[in-house]
């Protein structure tokens, strides 16, 4: 039994290996995954953001509005910025001291 053993777990590496290349040459391409998103969620966001801060001004709540405004800024930055994320936090990581590499 025991000369049937590596026989077998070569079998599966030798099977496994054509299937793990087959699976990374037929990927789907996403390189402009990312900017189709944004293209498409993009106008969304800006008018949901429009029509909730038009909400709050009708009915008078500013200090919700401004909170709304504050919140609707930064989603935004994220969103169309998302680059800022790692930047903010090597910026924190400096600051605090911590080494990069």
């Amino acid at each position: 039994m025991l000369p049937l053993l590596p026989s077998v777990a070569q079998a599966v590496t030798d099977t496994a290996a054509p299937i793990a290349l087959a699976a990374a040459e037929g990927a789907p391409d996403t390189s402009g995954l990312a900017d189709f998103l944004r293209g498409f969620f993009g106008p969304l966001f800006l008018v949901i953001v429009s029509v909730v801060a038009i909400f709050f001004l009708f009915t008078r709540e500013i200090t919700r509005f401004a909170q709304f405004i504050i919140l609707a800024i930064f989603i935004g930055i994220v969103f169309y910025v998302p680059g800022i994320i790692e930047v903010t936090a090597v910026a924190i990581a400096r600051a605090m001291g911590v080494e990069s590499e």
